[in-house]
């Protein structure tokens, strides 16, 4: 039968959109259009889900139902596995077609989708799948990779459907009313996120004009300090992780402002540096579309079996409830599980200090981060957290010195006393290592180290002792070998759009200084 007047069942996945809704688009084309949302048991018992996750994504599906209602479609909400559903549309209507976008997610729904795969092949199913970010399936090296991102950042973008005619007996597939989403409780983790960012288009359509109109100003020298970067930053990253926004419409919203703002030297700063970000998000999705394996391995050969995998171990446990007895990291922690959102250097942190600093193994630290992160994207989360904990093999080893990124990031120890209020009332100098208040202070101050705050793993020694570990391991002819090979599959082979090539710089010493004894920070 020809796929002209068959049912066109949408699969809205992480794309709670109509707007540059290109499966959408093509289904409302082709005949009466079913879109659905499965809400999948197995995907919200995955060890890297959360219900901060799950309600973000709700808030999302509301504005979704609403915008869906003002074309005359409905939006399913079906409570099972997709497989299920596939068998149920069978039984229902015979033949079908399928549109949805490309995912590069975690393992699950990578296993998720190559079943979906095979069942519409045996059942002679057509899936027609749309690329909504600049990731190649398939893709074997990266040689000019960034020449077809600009081709697909720059095509025009999807409108609504006009003429959209709703499938008859949709109400079969309907099992979760749109109004009780928000009670689900559905995640891995549990933890409240009191703070969380709201979700849903209108929010992040709201997030982006302030952004764009006067926030964005200040962006570039805000990026490092966590309570400026909450403020200027974009935090457009959970609405373009859950797709309620486009990544073409924002890139091609940011290149307007930026004709508007050519003559403004900061805002053309700032806006030039955000644009490079959400270049390099699709750089690094694309690294685990090409090595999947990177969620749960470590990437470079050499640098495997490496570092404590205890989940139990006391430095874990410390490091996740933010009770290091290291301010800074403890403060980004505390911050991270009311908020789900950190600003970029102060995530790369906590992770560098996890792996050097605590000599833990990158893989526990990941989920966990994974689980409070509202913007959990696992193609930019595990390429980043391999780089910053030195598995990757090819990257400069990133050590972060907490006390140093307290001096320059929160100079006044505003953002500290806030999340860490026993140490509010000390004075600037040891309010970044109370451990070091004097003797004769501490009764004065009211605070005994040790008992008032925790005391700190000499993190130090132990962040010395791993970096020249790696640095070793990586040396040798058979690694350095590894990481040629490892740089020609997912290296990107020259700079971003827009972006001129600079000579590379020398890394700070006083960044390293606790951490390197004359050890060069990359082995190129």
């Amino acid at each position: 039968m020809a796929e002209d007047r068959i049912v066109q069942v949408v699969w809205f996945k992480r794309d709670l959109r109509i707007h540059d809704h290109q499966p959408l688009q093509q289904a409302a084309a082709h005949g009466p259009v079913l879109p659905v949302f499965a809400i999948e048991p197995e995907q919200w018992q995955t060890p890297d889900s959360a219900l901060r996750h799950w309600q973000f994504a709700a808030d999302g599906l509301i504005d979704l139902a609403e915008a869906l209602a003002g074309l005359d479609l409905p939006l399913c909400c079906w409570q099972g596995s997709v497989l299920a559903l596939l068998d149920a549309l069978k039984a229902c209507y015979g033949d079908f077609a399928l549109h949805s976008h490309q995912e590069t997610g975690n393992a699950w729904s990578h296993a998720r989708d190559d079943a979906v795969a095979a069942w519409c092949q045996t059942n002679a199913v057509s899936w027609h799948q749309s690329r909504q970010h600049g990731v190649i399936r398939g893709l074997t090296q990266r040689q000019q990779w960034e020449t077809q991102w600009e081709t697909l950042m720059a095509a025009a973008t999807c409108p609504a459907p006009a003429n959209a005619e709703p499938a008859s007996g949709w109400e079969a597939f309907h099992h979760v009313s749109i109004a009780s989403l928000p009670a689900l409780t559905l995640g891995y983790d549990q933890t409240p996120c009191t703070q969380r960012q709201p979700g849903g288009r209108q929010a992040g359509r709201g997030l982006w004009r302030s952004f764009v109109q006067h926030r964005g100003r200040r962006y570039r020298g805000s990026l490092s300090n966590p309570l400026l970067a909450w403020e200027f930053g974009s935090r457009l990253s959970p609405h373009l992780a859950w797709g309620t926004l486009s990544l073409r419409e924002v890139v091609q919203s940011l290149r307007r402002q930026r004709q508007k703002h050519q003559h403004d030297p900061r805002w053309s700063a700032s806006l030039r540096a955000f644009t490079s970000r959400l270049y390099w998000h699709c750089h690094f999705i694309q690294k685990l579309e090409s090595q999947p394996d990177m969620e749960y391995r470590t990437l470079h050969p050499a640098l495997r079996g490496l570092r404590e995998r205890d989940p139990k171990h006391p430095h874990l446990l410390a490091w996740q409830q933010g009770q290091t007895g290291v301010p800074l990291v403890d403060a980004c922690m505390r911050s991270l599980i009311a908020t789900g959102w950190l600003n970029f250097r102060m995530r790369a942190m906590l992770i560098s200090f996890a792996t050097f600093g605590l000599g833990l193994h990158w893989r526990e630290p990941a989920l966990h981060l994974a689980r409070l992160f509202t913007d959990y994207e696992p193609g930019i989360h595990y390429p980043q957290i391999q780089m910053q904990s030195g598995a990757t093999g090819t990257n400069a080893l990133r050590v972060y010195n907490p006390l140093k990124q307290a001096e320059d990031n929160d100079p006044k120890g505003d953002f500290i006393a806030h999340w860490v209020p026993e140490l509010a009332a000390l004075p600037l100098e040891w309010r970044r290592k109370p451990w070091a208040l004097p003797t004769s202070l501490r009764q004065h101050f009211g605070f005994q180290p040790g008992s008032d705050y925790p005391l700190p793993h000499d993190f130090e020694r132990e962040a010395r002792h791993w970096k020249d570990c790696l640095y070793q391991l990586r040396r040798t002819p058979q690694a350095r070998q590894q990481s040629q090979a490892l740089l020609g599959k997912l290296a990107s082979q020259s700079s971003a759009p827009g972006r001129k090539r600079s000579k590379r710089r020398t890394v700070s010493s006083r960044q390293l200084t606790l951490f390197v004894d004359g050890t060069p920070a990359s082995d190129s």
